[in-house]
């Protein structure tokens, strides 16, 4: 049997080693894969995680969002109810001493009326002074807002007018004011006294 010889020995190993370099080069090769294939999949996570962030991120802007308005709306509420409360207070903070004022004026008015029965030059006079006081206070009503309810002929209206008895009356519409007991007054347009009268029966 013969020996091979040295040059088929050394061509026989360089066909190896080339395998070997061949067989290396796949496995890195496969491996350099497999590092790729685990990056991308690295990738997708984070890019998913991005997402969610940015969706949780969006959930909590327009929270926020709603979160403001209803704060600038009830803002606004407490604002224009804080308004409405110093109107009103302008306007009727005065209701209790307009009040007080109606009995002076209704007892100026029965001086007048009396006075005006009377032809004497002194009484003439105490007419003449309490006529002046009367305008003064007319004027101050008029000034305040104060207005007076003296529905005489008109048709009754419960919100301003109280009743104080029916009568039969020919001459008038049925349901009409046909006396005025006392006069009634508004403040602001509010009620403040209705106007006592007589009605006619309906």
């Amino acid at each position: 049997m013969s020996k091979p010889t040295p040059e088929k020995k050394t061509d026989a190993d360089a066909n190896d080693v080339s395998d070997l370099k061949e067989k290396l080069k796949d496995i890195i090769s496969d491996e350099k894969l497999s590092e790729n294939e685990q990056n991308e999949t690295e990738g997708l996570l984070s890019l998913e995680q991005a997402l969610e962030k940015i969706e949780e991120a969006e959930l909590a802007a327009d929270k926020a969002k709603d979160d403001v308005l209803r704060v600038q709306a009830e803002m606004q509420n407490l604002r224009r109810r804080t308004e409405q409360d110093v109107e009103k207070a302008h306007k009727y903070g005065q209701e209790k001493f307009s009040i007080e004022l109606l009995s002076v004026m209704d007892n100026l008015e029965r001086a007048l009326d009396a006075a005006s029965q009377h032809e004497d030059e002194t009484v003439k006079a105490i007419y003449d002074g309490v006529n002046l006081t009367l305008k003064s206070f007319m004027d101050c009503f008029s000034k305040f807002n104060i207005e007076v309810i003296d529905p005489l002929g008109e048709p009754f209206d419960p919100q301003k007018h109280q009743a104080m008895s029916i009568q039969e009356s020919p001459e008038a519409e049925p349901n009409t004011v046909i006396s005025v007991l006392q006069k009634g007054y508004t403040l602001h347009g509010r009620v403040i006294r209705p106007a006592m009268v007589m009605v006619s029966k309906e």
